[in-house]
Parts: C-alpha cells; structure tokens; sequence
C-alpha cells in the first residue's frame, strides 16, 4: 500500500497573526512559517500504518512556491520516504487543491490519502471532501483512529454526539482530527538524512490541472476588540442583564 499525505505551508501557530494594512490579507512577509498542524497528524499516522507493517511507502505532496518544498522536508525528517512539490506562486482554492492531489495520487497509484481535516489559515475544511468525491472513494473526515483490516480500514471519528465507528473500503481517503496521535518530533539524523530524499518538481499543468479562482477575498479585517467585563452583585442582576441588556435569554 502507497500512503500519500498532502501537507500545507502556514504562518506557525504560535506566531499572532497580523492583517496588512490594505486589508486584503495577512502578513506573510519575514513572518516564521510551519507545517499546519493538522498535516503533521496526518504525516505521523501514515508514518506509524508504515511502521506497523501495512504500506511500503509514505508520500508528501505540496503545492504552492518554491518554499513550500521547506514543508515537504520537514515530512521527509519526520520519516516519510520522498516528497512531490506542484509549484506555483497562485493562489490556490479548495477545489483546485483537490484536483492537484487527485492527479498526484493518481499518477503514484497510491492507496490511501491522508489529510489534516483542516488548514489552520483558511481553515476551509473543505480539501478532504472534495478530494473524495473527485476520486469517488470512501472518505472517513475528522478520524481520531484508524486500523488496517483484511475489508479496508476501521475508523473512528469526531461528531457533535461523540464517537462514530464506522467501516470503509480501500482506496480510501480519510482527514485526521486533533485526538489521532502526538506527532513526533524530527531527530537531528533523520533531518540530515532528508536532505538527501528526492523530491519531484512539477507544475499543476504537468498534472492537467489547470489553477483557476472562484472565489474573491473581500476584505480581512482584525477580530473586534473584547469589550470589559461587568460585576454583578447577584444571581437576580445576572438574569436581568443577560435578559435585557445581551437578549440571550
């Protein structure tokens, strides 16, 4: 079994995130970028199906500028065995991105397809669905466990009433939530040793994907600012405020 694992550039999460000044995005600029943390589950989940016997190779494919090959390093360290880079300096949508990954996993007959559920920038969460639906394959989202078994794979994943088990096909495509797994940390040697691991350079066109936009960013504004707490002096005062004043009651 071929496991592919789509991974995304993102401004790090730890770094806050500021608007530019036109307010036609965020500032990416000498801003420190990361693998999206949804991506790096993903990676560490097709790592350990890897390492417990059921893939013979793990794949890292990434769209986007010549820095996102940066991204697919950092899956390379993590133990992944080679790396596929789509570059292009567009912007890419949901949808095109679907499309890019489809031809990709196509192309290297890959099996199963592991996504974050979401992107922490966008956060669309809408890759994984549509890549299924292109691909007409199962699709388990917002997984919090999976196992290979002799029918495909078992699954469990996050809704609002708890936990669903459920059972899938192979190929399939499955988008990992935050409870899959803790994803490891890259040693020193395997950071050496992924600067040495191919990665193939190609262009959305190479694939037949042809990038187009559907969808216009109007205007990125800061959240508003928190307004200051008011004290009550009791439950009763409580109740009227939250009645009169907010109206949530």
């Amino acid at each position: 079994m071929k496991i592919l694992v789509p991974v995304k550039r993102v401004i790090d999460a730890n770094i806050r995130v500021r608007v530019k000044a036109d307010n036609t995005g965020v500032e990416t600029a000498n801003v420190k970028m990361a693998m999206n943390p949804f991506c790096e589950i993903a990676v560490e989940e097709a790592l350990r199906l890897k390492e417990a016997g059921h893939a013979e190779e793990v794949i890292i494919v990434s769209a986007g500028p010549e820095k996102a090959a940066e991204t697919i390093r950092t899956g390379l360290a993590m133990g992944a065995d080679r790396g596929v880079h789509v570059q292009t300096d567009d912007r890419l949508e949901p949808l095109t991105i679907a499309k890019i990954i489809k031809a990709v996993s196509d192309k290297e007959g890959c099996d199963l397809v592991v996504l974050g559920k979401q992107s922490i920038d966008d956060d669309n969460n809408q890759t994984g669905q549509m890549l299924a639906a292109l691909m007409e394959r199962p699709l388990g989202s917002y997984i919090s466990k999976i196992e290979k078994n002799d029918n495909g794979f078992a699954i469990t994943r996050e809704i609002d009433a708890g936990l669903e088990d459920l059972q899938i096909s192979s190929p399939a495509v499955v988008t990992a939530d935050l409870r899959l797994n803790e994803p490891r940390y890259a040693s020193l040697p395997n950071i050496m040793k992924a600067k040495k691991k191919p990665i193939d350079a190609m262009s959305p066109a190479d694939l037949g994907v042809e990038v187009s936009n559907r969808l216009t960013v109007v205007k990125v504004d800061e959240p508003p600012a928190r307004e200051a707490g008011v004290m009550v002096s009791g439950a009763e005062e409580l109740v009227d405020k939250l009645k009169n004043d907010a109206k949530v009651i």
